[in-house]
This record gives C-alpha cells, sequence and structure tokens, in this order.
C-alpha cells in the first residue's frame, strides 16, 4: 500500500517475543524492532510444567484435580483454565469438594444461575461465553475486587479477560477435542501465550501447565526460547484472491503473483523452504512455485465458476481474470467460495423451504468452525424427537456432524425450545451467521432467475429473525408474550387474531381481554412492538409505457410508510444476538421466473426508487407480479 500511495504508512505492531523479528519488521517497514526474550517481563513468572502420562482424556482431568487443587490453594488469587465450558462447572465443583477458598455469602445475591451462586459463596467462580452477560460481568467483578480466590475458566474465555489478572494460573490440560476432525488437538500457542499473561501481581507470579508427557519437551521450548512467526497464506489463498479479484487489484495471473511479492509469505520463502515445501531457494524455483500456487488457486475458483481465465494466448492479455455473479456475491458477503459454489449447486428451480434449510446448514462456515463437544448424543437426541422435520442424514448416523448441529439448532429456534447453556451459546453463534449467508443465498437463485428457492430463502431469513415457523405457526406469535403459552394463542384464533394488524384494530375490551394476567411492563412491550410494525403503502409506474420483448424495463415504486410509524432495528424479542436491522426485498417476477430483486434499507416516510430488469421474450400481455 505504501508503495502504491507514494506515502509512508504508520504501523504499531505488537507481538511476543519472536525468532524472526527482523523479517517481520522489514516486511511491515519498520526501521527500528526491539525484542525482548521471553523471560524479561515487568512481574518475573515462575513457570512450572505438570506433565501426565493417563492418554484417556476423561481420566487424566480427572487426575489433575488434585495438583490443581495444591496450586490455587497456596494462592491469594488463581485462574484454572479448562478445555470447555462444561468442564468450568464441574472443576468448579470439584474444587469445592476438596475444601473452602473464603468468599462472602451477599455475592451469590449478583446471580441468576443458582450452581454459581453456591461456588461464589465458597470463594470459587466460573466463566465461559453460555452464561449471561450479566453472570459473567458480575463474576470478573468479584474476582477483581478480591471477593472470589478462584476463577475457573474455559479456553476461549482467555480472550476476553483483559481486565483481571491472578498471581497463579493453572492450564488445566493443553488439549481440546475437534469434533469435525474426531480428535484431541493441542491449544494454539497465543492462546496459551494468553493464557500465560494473566498471571501478574505486583510482586509474584506463576503459572502451571499441565500437558501430555509426550508434549513436555515441546512445551519448554516454546516457552523458554522465541519461535519463529509462519506465513498461512498460501491455506487461505481462495477468499482472498477472490476478493482481490473483484476488487479489481488482480486482473491477470501476472498480477497475482505480483501480489504475492508484497506478502509476509514470500519474504519467509527462502528462509524457512522445507516448512512450505520448496525443494530450493533459487530465484526459478520461487517463482515456480509461486505460479503454480497462483495456477492452482484460481483454478479452484474457476471451477468453482467464482472466477473466470482466459488462457488464450492471442487474447489481448494472456492470463486475464474476471470475477464471475458468484464471486461477487462471496466478496460481498465475506463468505467462502466453497459455500457459494455448493450454493449454486445445490439449489433448483423448484427448491423449498425445507430444500433451503438442508442446504444453508451444510455452508463451509459452519463445517470449519461451530463447536463439536462430546457426549451429547443424549440431550441433542431428546431436542431432536420435539422438532417437525427431520434431521439430514450422517455418514456415522451421529452427532458429529456440524451439518446436522445446525439443522437442530435452527428448528429449535424456529419452535423456542430452552436449550442447555452450552447449546444455546452454539444456537446463538449460528444465529449471527446465518443472515448474511441467506442473503447470498437469495442473490445466487436471483442470479439463476429461480423464484421458489429465492422466496423460500427469504421466509426463512423472516423465520430466523422472528422465531417462528412459517405456514405452522400464527403471525400473531411474532408480538412478545402473545406465543408464550398456548392458551393465550388458542384464545388469539378464537377471537380471531390472526395478524399483527388484527391486534392494532381489536376493541379496547376484546384487547384487554387478551392480555390479561400480563404485567404492565409486559403489557408496554406488547404495545411497543404493535406500533411499530411497519405498514407500508407500495405503488409504481412503468417507466416507458410501451415495451419491447427482451427489451430493458425500468418500473418506478414510491413506497410510504404511515405518519406514525417508527424506524430503526427490527423488533425481534427472540434474537439473541444484536437486533438486525431493518431490510426489504423488491421482487419482480413472471410466473416462476425471477426477473428482478432488489434490497432496499429502512423505509422511512416516504422512499422513491426504481427496479431494472429484461421484459420477458413473450410478445403479448404478460402478468408480472
Amino acid at each position: 500500500m505504501a508503495a502504491q500511495l507514494d506515502r509512508p504508512i504508520r504501523i504499531v505492531a505488537l507481538s511476543v517475543p519472536l525468532a524472526n523479528a527482523a523479517d517481520v519488521a522489514a516486511w511491515i517497514g519498520a526501521p527500528h524492532v526491539f525484542n525482548f526474550a521471553p523471560a524479561v517481563r515487568p512481574v518475573p513468572l515462575d513457570i512450572r510444567i505438570h506433565s501426565s502420562s493417563i492418554l484417556h482424556f476423561a481420566s487424566r482431568m480427572a487426575a489433575l484435580v488434585a495438583p490443581t487443587f495444591r496450586a490455587v490453594s497456596e494462592s491469594p488469587s488463581a485462574i484454572v483454565f479448562v478445555a470447555t465450558r462444561k468442564q468450568c462447572r464441574d472443576v468448579a465443583a470439584e474444587l469445592l469438594a476438596r475444601g473452602d477458598f473464603g468468599g462472602e455469602g451477599a455475592a451469590a445475591q449478583v446471580c441468576d444461575d443458582r450452581a454459581l451462586a453456591e461456588c461464589l459463596k465458597r470463594g470459587v467462580g466460573y466463566y465461559h461465553a453460555a452464561m449471561s452477560k450479566e453472570d459473567r460481568r458480575a463474576v470478573v467483578a468479584l474476582f477483581a475486587a478480591g471477593r472470589v480466590r478462584v476463577l475457573v475458566a474455559a479456553r476461549e474465555a482467555c480472550w476476553e479477560l483483559d481486565s483481571v489478572s491472578a498471581q497463579t494460573v493453572v492450564i488445566m490440560g493443553a488439549e481440546r477435542f475437534v469434533g469435525q476432525e474426531h480428535r484431541y488437538v493441542d491449544y494454539a500457542v497465543p492462546e496459551i501465550l494468553q493464557m500465560m499473561g494473566r498471571a501478574s501481581s505486583s510482586s509474584k507470579a506463576e503459572c502451571v501447565l499441565m500437558c501430555m508427557e509426550s508434549k513436555r519437551e515441546f512445551f519448554k521450548k516454546f516457552l523458554f526460547e522465541p519461535l519463529p512467526v509462519e506465513s498461512r497464506l498460501d491455506a487461505q489463498l481462495h477468499d482472498l484472491m477472490n476478493a482481490e479479484v473483484v476488487a479489481k487489484t488482480i486482473e491477470s495471473k501476472q498480477d497475482a503473483v505480483d501480489y504475492l511479492t508484497w506478502s509476509f509469505l514470500y519474504r519467509r520463502l527462502p528462509q524457512n523452504p522445507n516448512y512450505y515445501g520448496l525443494q530450493g531457494t533459487s530465484h526459478q524455483q520461487l517463482s515456480d512455485y509461486l505460479s503454480e500456487l497462483i495456477e492452482s488457486t484460481l483454478g479452484d475458483l474457476a471451477a468453482a465458476k467464482c472466477v473466470t481465465v482466459d488462457d488464450d494466448e492471442e487474447a489481448e492479455e494472456e492470463g486475464a481474470v474476471v470475477p464471475t455473479n458468484l464471486g461477487m456475491i462471496a466478496a460481498y458477503y465475506q463468505i467462502s467460495y466453497l459455500t457459494v459454489e455448493m450454493f449454486a449447486l445445490s439449489l433448483g428451480p423448484k427448491t423449498k423451504l425445507r430444500g433451503v434449510l438442508d442446504i444453508v446448514s451444510a455452508a463451509d462456515e459452519f463445517d470449519t468452525l461451530l463447536p463439536i463437544r462430546h457426549r451429547e448424543d443424549a440431550v441433542l437426541a431428546r431436542i431432536a424427537s420435539r422438532l417437525p422435520v427431520p434431521l439430514p442424514k450422517t455418514d456415522d448416523g451421529g452427532w458429529l456432524s456440524a451439518r446436522k448441529r445446525v439443522h437442530l439448532l435452527l428448528q429449535a429456534h424456529f419452535s423456542r425450545l430452552s436449550l442447555p447453556p452450552d447449546l444455546a451459546a452454539d444456537q446463538a453463534w449460528v444465529l449471527g451467521r446465518v443472515l448474511p449467508l441467506l442473503q447470498a443465498l437469495v442473490d445466487v437463485a436471483s442470479s439463476m432467475g429461480w423464484l421458489a428457492p429465492a422466496l423460500a430463502a427469504m421466509e426463512l431469513s423472516q423465520m430466523v429473525v422472528q422465531a417462528v415457523w412459517e405456514g405452522r405457526d400464527p403471525l400473531v406469535k411474532q408480538v412478545p408474550h402473545l406465543g408464550d403459552d398456548e392458551q393465550r394463542l388458542a384464545l388469539c384464533k378464537q377471537m380471531q387474531v390472526e395478524t399483527v394488524f388484527d391486534v392494532m384494530d381489536m376493541e379496547d375490551a376484546d384487547r384487554a381481554r387478551l392480555l390479561d394476567g400480563l404485567g404492565a411492563g409486559q403489557v408496554a412491550q406488547v404495545a411497543a412492538y404493535v406500533n411499530r410494525y411497519p405498514n407500508l403503502e407500495v405503488a409504481y409506474e412503468l417507466k416507458d409505457r410501451e415495451v419491447e420483448a427482451a427489451a430493458p424495463v425500468t418500473v418506478v415504486l414510491t413506497i410510504e410508510r404511515e405518519e406514525d410509524g417508527m424506524v430503526g432495528d427490527v423488533g425481534a424479542p427472540f434474537f439473541p444476538v444484536p437486533r438486525p436491522a431493518e431490510g426489504w426485498w423488491i421482487v419482480v417476477a413472471s410466473q416462476q421466473t425471477l426477473l428482478a430483486v432488489k434490497r432496499v434499507a429502512a423505509v422511512g416516510a416516504r422512499l422513491d426508487t426504481k427496479v431494472e430488469f429484461a421484459a420477458p421474450e413473450t410478445v403479448g400481455l404478460n402478468s408480472l407480479k
């Protein structure tokens, strides 16, 4: 960027001690670099490694409870990092079974979780992502104030606990289960360093790392000696290359090769050729490696129909790379090219709602990132028995498939089922990522001209936001508290109240009868939702009254909102992540052919817009909708 802009760019880079800090500094253009040894800290850190030869993970964790208790009982404050959220609760209970850690009974009054409250009374707390924000905030405050001596935290929480520190940090096992790979893997080095960084006090700090005996020498090396940083760009190149092609930063194969010469990967290739699979470090070998990497990457993107590559030697520019519609969709929504390819291959002109649910559940983003835990089969099977749509079958018939879990979590959301804390956290994570995928799926279907799957994806996105089943649940179930119990829904049916507008039009006496039993605050929530429910009027006209077959057509639309309608985030009480902003799709179709689709943001008092599309090829009267 600095070379292209012809102006210096200031970069402040902070890191742990590196064996190749000079390479990193030269890559970012830093003229001065300070690289301290791992032992240099404001407070000296005493690191102890406790190893175990027990191979079975659960048995090893049980055996590590005793040394963990000894380590934390001798310290005025301690943080214990464990692999899973369930282990947080189990280890806290095991520590308290061996002794008390002080604590104050009043601390329990600030937490909703009864099990957590009992632990806090005796000086031990736990922290993981499945807890409510209020409980997490309370536990951190109590630990920081010294009212809780021991904090048991899940592995992924190490990045959230920057505001707290302890004299002692115990890393209880350095492995976690990865369901996608059906095996246990070591914690990432940055995670362990982040956990160690929580060990800090005014006079003394210590860290106890508990690991397998076979990993002892490895951990000794990276804890006491700086390690080099290597590039992983070669393994993550496809989506980056697609985005740069869409942005027109890369327009040919040669541009792609030139692009890589500015990367840290190019700087590290001659320094550590064996790591990247090079046979040598000559200029020709480096050039061949980069050319082969670009060829394979662009070949994969072309096979996925995200780009087109012109290899015609007689062309104006040999090796020209042009983005396709699928590539632009992937780049716009920042999703994997594999996901877009799967959408295009799986969708059909008659795909319905259930098919769209199956397709979006199989997205690559879920397959690689969704947590897969052990020993949840019984719980998941009980939840599955309460769902209306059968789950997709897997090769092993088990629950190690991310696709099957996502399918279950989405259906549980539509059915408004209560889930255990771990699964509720997984569900919130899925819901936070599924809307962009559904929007991308709408664009893929519209690029094919298929109306049915596009409308199904739109309906599914509305189901995600409102936590209702399309066609199964009455629309009035969207209103807060009206869908909380079957008796009130039965009363709605008896009073012929099916939509939100029916609630608006009710007589005061009938509305009071319907809301009988709700508190004042709940009634206020019902009123707020109903009053802000959008009521739009749409008017349209053709820009040109005479249209030729297959010729461009422009429709001018005027969308007006009722005067007292409020604009803002969507009213979605069951959507667990930050509420999505209001948005609308404008769809133009002829029979089952989608001619145009346009997404517009929230409509204020009035919105004037236009939609352009190609007229049907059939001469005569065509009915569009």
